[in-house]
């Protein structure tokens, strides 16, 4: 089987596209032929040796997958049904989805649901389900359809223009925070009523309140603006921290305006997993879940990885690796 594998390179580590013999595999009680594997920023570090992100090595990498089932100890998931791979240590721990084939526990898997074919869920993957995480945390915090406007930073990548597409669906206005002035029509046509640039930073400690709510993929200076230019009630959901893992900022909008800042981790337990799915395939499935995805070899992993560390994609990279044509 090919397999984009990590090996040692010093501290860190450095992948490349090889052969492995499916038995040598991480342990798990199903086995999936993977379909498509889906690139994220962690995946992209790890690969190109940017930070330490395995912690066991030499590992495959690729934190999610979407494939069919081959074999399993779970007598509820049948050979051949599709199914939904994430999270629960998949290229940090234990051999992940950049591969011809996967095992993993049955228990963390969801079957593919009803509304949504491979390629889609792939599509939507990892950075979709963060977005739906994070919408529907902010709806628990009472942020609705006409309550104001509600900001999505990063609005560009797989989380962003996922977050983009989600609200705008369900009736959000929607505004969309970019430094890419070329992506105002992309970001339009995901649903953005409006498309800023993140303003300088600022040691204001608060500014005119806006957003009823928030979705902030960048944190950096980013972060800190949201917080002093939301509006009195706001919630606000950290989910990623491209700008840098520092916070400064005041309790000033948090004891002045009620201010609600929680953050979204995507490695979810199985229930709230299988609970989210179903909302990407219902309520919170884009109208074009393929709209912002490209499709790639894994001839071109390495390619698009360094494309994504150097900011210049957009969306959603997925790699075919089992599915007809790849």
């Amino acid at each position: 089987m090919r397999a984009y594998r990590l090996e040692a390179t010093g501290k860190l580590s450095r992948g490349r596209l090889m052969d492995m013999d499916p038995d040598a595999l991480s342990p798990g009680d199903t086995l999936i032929r993977v379909l498509w594997s889906g690139i994220n920023y962690k995946d992209a570090l790890a690969g190109l040796g940017k930070a330490p992100i395995a912690t066991r090595l030499p590992i495959n990498a690729g934190i999610e997958a979407v494939g069919q089932v081959v074999q399993s100890d779970d007598p509820s998931l049948a050979p051949g049904q599709m199914v939904i791979a994430h999270g629960m240590g998949l290229g940090v721990d234990r051999d992940g989805g950049l591969a011809e084939y996967l095992r993993a526990d049955a228990a963390w898997l969801v079957p593919l649901p009803a509304g949504l074919d491979p390629l889609e869920a792939a599509g939507l993957g990892v950075a979709g389900f963060s977005a739906a995480l994070a919408v529907d945390r902010l709806e628990t915090l009472g942020v609705a359809p006409g309550t104001g406007p509600v900001a999505v930073t990063g609005a560009t990548g797989g989380v962003g223009g996922h977050a983009v597409a989600m609200l705008a669906g369900l009736g959000h206005e929607v505004v969309a925070v970019s430094s890419k002035p070329d992506a105002v029509g992309m970001l339009r046509d995901l649903g953005a009523s409006d498309v800023i640039v993140p303003p300088e930073a600022s040691d204001r400690m608060l500014d005119k309140g806006r957003w009823a709510g928030a979705i902030d993929n960048v944190g950096g200076d980013v972060l800190p603006w949201l917080l002093r230019s939301a509006a009195p009630g706001a919630a606000i959901a950290s989910i990623g921290n491209a700008g840098g893992n520092d916070l400064k900022t005041t309790v000033i909008p948090f004891i002045l305006r009620g201010i609600t800042l929680c953050g979204i981790n995507a490695n979810a337990a199985p229930t709230l997993r299988r609970r989210i799915w179903a909302r990407m395939a219902g309520d919170l499935r884009p109208s074009k879940p393929l709209a912002n995805t490209r499709v790639i070899a894994p001839e071109e992993i390495d390619d698009a990885m360094a494309q994504m560390i150097a900011g210049r994609s957009t969306g959603r990279t997925v790699v075919a690796f089992g599915a007809s044509g790849s």
